[in-house]
């Protein structure tokens, strides 16, 4: 016979386990019935718990329900038949419509109780989220995603619209003097083509006053006629003249050429350009080019260029931020001084300094001069929007625009680039 001394202990143990089970039980009850999600708990063949949450949701399905087998008719609403996923987890998301005509979303979880004894016919658990505000607030998110992309490509094509705008009035303000420019060397080598058409109507002469010597009996009075007209034409002169008239107006027509080139590189519109290794100093020498005739009548140009490897860039919009500095520069300039252009590498960053000796910028004014249409100039002279655009180039090319400045002792602007973008951007913004 077992001790009695030792059953007493087992038995108190079985009624405490007993005990907290029983309590574990009518706390997982009062769990249930609190749920917001709906739950139906089957012990086959039938539905033996539903909670107040799915009474609640199958009001919303059907309209109000009088009777008791709430369990058996939210089952008879699943697209699908309990007990297929054997004993593991089943999720689903069910799309109903409600008494109301209103569009439902349920997210379904059937969890299998039990022991999982194969063969055998477990309880089951079905919890229903109703997750249809949830869906709405992600399709409205969805929507409105959608339009700030649509916003996010008009306000791109907006900006590339004003960069081109102020493109175009940067050029219209230099046109006078890129024409200047152009008219030099046009006028040149129209007056060396007056000059080549007379050269060749003298040869003309000459050559045919060589050909009345062929003819027996005339020689030494076309030798005379020769010698008259060789030395009326300087033919000597003529000689030495017509290789250095060609080679000039060749000059002048390359010229020509590489400001109308330069100018074609500067205005082209920027959507299609890709992003390329570009030399920026052949940048520099193409806008000093175009702004030339703004700055060469009062101020001495100082270049100190060092090594620099080839940066990766849209090397138009970097023109653009050059050409506007270096306008302001001769703009601050109110007679005669110097600009010095330097430019250096330092690790993975170029740098481009543009330094002038002019007014300089008041210290109340510094921290605004990169503000859209922000201007000190008088009406008519600037935008206001031409270092605000160059900011925006700088920063598209992950760099930055240092200035140091004061009231009368000049203005230095250093543009600092990366060598290579960042390949996630660079690659989304080409």
């Amino acid at each position: 016979m077992p001790r009695l001394d030792r059953i007493a202990p087992m038995a108190v143990q079985t009624e405490r386990r007993t005990s907290e089970q029983a309590r574990l039980g009518r706390d997982l009850f009062a769990l249930a019935q609190r749920l917001d999600d709906a739950l139906v708990v089957l012990q086959p063949p039938a539905p033996t718990y539903a909670n107040p949450a799915a009474q609640r949701l199958l009001e919303r399905l059907e309209g109000p329900a009088t009777d008791e087998r709430c369990g058996e008719r939210l089952l008879a609403l699943m697209p699908f038949r309990l007990g297929d996923g054997e004993h593991v987890n089943r999720h689903a998301t069910v799309h109903l419509t409600t008494a109301a005509g209103e569009r439902c979303i349920l997210q379904v979880t059937e969890v299998p109780l039990g022991d999982g004894v194969p063969g055998a016919r477990q309880s089951r658990c079905l919890l229903l989220r109703d997750v249809t505000v949830m869906q709405q607030r992600e399709e409205e998110l969805q929507r409105r995603h959608a339009e700030l992309q649509q916003a996010y490509l008009r306000l791109a094509g907006a900006q590339e619209q004003l960069l081109q705008s102020e493109k175009m009035a940067s050029i219209g303000q230099l046109a006078a003097g890129v024409a200047h420019e152009i008219n030099n060397p046009i006028g040149y080598v129209n007056s060396n083509l007056a000059t080549l058409q007379d050269y060749l109507r003298n040869l003309l002469t000459l050559l045919h006053a060589y050909e009345r010597v062929v003819p027996p009996g005339s020689a030494i009075e076309a030798a005379t006629e020769i010698a008259e007209l060789r030395e009326r034409f300087d033919l000597d002169f003529m000689l030495r003249d017509l290789p250095e008239l060609v080679a000039e107006s060749r000059e002048g027509i390359e010229r020509v050429t590489k400001i109308v080139q330069d100018l074609k590189d500067f205005s082209r519109a920027g959507r299609g350009e890709s992003w390329v290794m570009a030399d920026l100093h052949k940048g520099l020498d193409s806008t000093l080019n175009i702004v030339w005739n703004e700055l060469k009548y009062k101020v001495r140009l100082e270049k100190s260029y060092g090594e620099l490897p080839a940066v990766e860039c849209l090397p138009s919009e970097l023109n653009q931020v050059f050409m506007n500095i270096l306008v302001n520069a001769g703009q601050a300039i109110p007679e005669r001084g110097h600009i010095t252009i330097a430019t250096g590498h330092d690790g993975g960053e170029v740098w481009v300094s543009i330094r002038d000796d002019g007014e300089g910028i008041p210290e109340a004014v510094l921290p605004r001069i990169f503000d859209p249409f922000f201007t000190t100039k008088p009406v008519g002279r600037g935008s206001g929007l031409g270092l605000s655009i160059s900011y925006g180039i700088v920063a598209k090319h992950h760099g930055r625009i240092e200035v140091d400045s004061a009231a009368g002792r000049g203005t230095t602007f250093r543009v600092v680039l990366p060598v290579r973008q960042p390949r996630n951007e660079a690659e989304a913004a080409a």
